[in-house]
């Protein structure tokens, strides 16, 4: 995410910092080129305009000019304002207090909205909530056959029939039916076009009127750019939206539609789509994305994804493992599946603060594979004795793991390495355990 936008003001901030007086004419140069940098990123001319504006009316104030770090403080007024345009705070989707909750979610055909709307049942029912989701795409048909499958893979009921051929009344079936089964959430997923009409427009304000949505979603591709920010423009002013959902933000290296999108329509963004696996989509977070765009990371998020995978039960039993030193290749083997499951590892590394700017760090996914290849190809006595691992053991791991004995050697005492940096933490008072490989 917003790779290239990132790239482009590091490289203008570098320049503000290495100064150490600013005049008025050096702030209007440096918020020239972001202006340049945000038009290149997609981001709206409107928006921008405004943007350096603000930025400009603070930046150029006298306090600023000559305090001690007057480029600190010039780069600090740009993140509070582009923190500002995102959104300013988290915000949540807000809970009817006489369930069901529904949720109608909307956009156009090939956003990625069914596939949202199980991605979202996931993580209500993950909070202990009953959802239950709404086959109400009767356009395309295997809409509906799409989702009755994310349902399954979820354990979340999909409502749906062949018999109506009507969404509104198909809709007003499904809320009798959750009210009798006690489902707390319903989500919808209602048809889209690939163009904006007046009769998708009509259908959606009939289901609107009839069942009265606590929310209504407006689910968005970013890397359609300013056509998703003018989509749900559109969609705003014809029936009413209350949030919007970006998705395919892991392939949406300039940022333009989510820089734009809730200044233009008012309406804040609440969640992002980070990938196609059902787990992959996470609250917006103003101020973290934010920082990630000046290049500053995204610790916060990091630890959350981290808390996520790593089960409490699951960390004290690691912790108990370096405490009594018996860390093995298995829990090597473990720890790795589960940093893998957090995510892309470039996502992950990304959300670390200066790593981008770490020349000689390349990321190789294929680095965990090949890792988890040869401890699958140890003996269980290797793998729990690494001292045993001798010339002959390991040219035999390398041929059944289709590596090389380099490979192993090098895996061999990556491992040796962690252990001994394990050690410390077993052997210094004061020094908190982790509760996960700090890779």
């Amino acid at each position: 995410m917003f790779e290239s936008l990132t790239e482009k003001l590091e490289s203008i901030f570098k320049k503000l910092r290495s100064r150490g007086l600013l005049k008025e004419e050096d702030v209007d140069a440096a918020l020239k080129e972001v202006r340049f940098a945000l038009l290149e990123a997609d981001v709206n001319f409107r928006v921008v305009k405004d943007f350096i504006q603000k930025v400009k009316e603070k930046a150029v104030g006298k306090e600023v000019l000559e305090s001690l770090t007057p480029g600190q403080q010039v780069i600090k007024i740009v993140n509070d304002e582009l923190c500002a345009l995102l959104g300013g705070a988290h915000s949540k989707i807000f809970l009817s207090p006489n369930p069901p909750t529904i949720i109608m979610m909307v956009g156009l055909h090939g956003s990625g909205k069914t596939t949202t709307s199980a991605k979202l049942a996931r993580l209500f029912k993950k909070e202990g909530r009953r959802p239950m989701l709404v086959a109400a795409d009767l356009q395309r048909p295997a809409a509906i056959e799409q989702l009755i499958t994310l349902g399954s893979q979820i354990d979340v009921p999909v409502f749906h029939s062949k018999e109506i051929k009507d969404p509104v009344t198909l809709c007003a079936d499904s809320l009798r039916k959750a009210k009798l089964d006690a489902r707390d959430i319903l989500i919808l997923d209602t048809a889209g076009r690939l163009h904006i009409d007046d009769s998708l427009m009509a259908e959606l304000k009939r289901i609107k009127e009839t069942v009265s949505p606590k929310e209504v979603i407006f689910v968005a591709d970013a890397m359609t750019g300013q056509d998703a920010v003018n989509s749900a423009k559109n969609f705003n002013e014809q029936i009413g939206v209350d949030g919007i959902i970006l998705t395919k933000m892991d392939g949406d290296a300039r940022g333009g539609a989510a820089i734009s999108i809730r200044e233009i329509t008012g309406k804040p963004i609440k969640f992002i789509g980070i990938g196609e696996k059902i787990e992959m989509l996470e609250p917006f977070y103003p101020e973290r994305v934010a920082s990630r765009i000046l290049g500053m990371g995204d610790v916060l998020s990091l630890i959350e994804q981290a808390q996520k995978t790593f089960e409490q039960n699951e960390a004290e039993k690691f912790q108990e493992k370096i405490l009594a030193d018996s860390f093995t290749f298995d829990d090597l083997k473990e720890q790795l599946k589960k940093i893998r499951n957090m995510g892309p590892l470039e996502n992950l590394l990304g959300m670390i603060p200066g790593f981008k700017k770490m020349k000689g760090l390349s990321v190789d996914e294929k680095e965990f594979v090949r890792m988890e290849a040869i401890i699958n190809s140890m003996t269980l006595s290797e793998r729990r004795n690494h001292n045993i691992l001798n010339g002959s053991r390991r040219r035999r791991i390398a041929m059944g793991s289709g590596t090389t004995a380099a490979d192993v050697n090098r895996v061999v005492k990556q491992y040796v390495e962690l252990k001994k940096m394990l050690k410390m933490f077993k052997g210094k008072k004061g020094l908190k355990l982790p509760k996960f490989l700090p890779f």
